[in-house]
């Protein structure tokens, strides 16, 4: 259900701060639609963030407060990259498929939600992996 509701973003375009399927995400408007579409309301509001998280590292403990941490890969884990080694993690995308295809799906400026394979060099800049909280979704 996870996966099916991040794909039906695939197309909208890039907005930052934006959570409207078709009319526009950032990579964190993404996470919040998917949530709103699978699990229900936002447990917390959003506050407003720099483009990028550019001068915060709040996007890691914000996630880890209301998901749940995770080791194994698995379709519809919410994933955090660091874009750069040492640097807090900027980057959230849902993975979409594991093993040999691995796969997850993002909003990333001038693209919009693509799914994109997980290669090597996005596979290395993972920083964190976490499930929605409902085990059956």
């Amino acid at each position: 259900m996870i996966v099916a509701e991040a794909r039906r973003w695939i197309g909208t375009p890039y907005r930052h701060q934006a959570s409207c399927l078709g009319a526009g995400c950032d990579c964190l408007g993404l996470i919040i639609g998917v949530w709103q579409a699978c699990v229900g309301p936002l447990p917390q509001d959003i506050p407003p963030y720099a483009a990028g998280w550019t001068g915060a590292d709040d996007l890691m403990p914000a996630l880890a407060r209301h998901l749940i941490p995770k080791t194994q890969a698995d379709t519809g884990d919410i994933l955090l990259f660091r874009m750069k080694d040492g640097q807090p993690a900027r980057h959230a995308a849902i993975q979409s498929a594991t093993g040999e295809d691995a796969a997850f799906i993002h909003s990333c400026s001038g693209h919009g939600v693509v799914e994109s394979r997980l290669t090597p060099p996005w596979a290395r800049r993972i920083a964190a992996r976490f499930a929605f909280p409902k085990g059956d979704i």
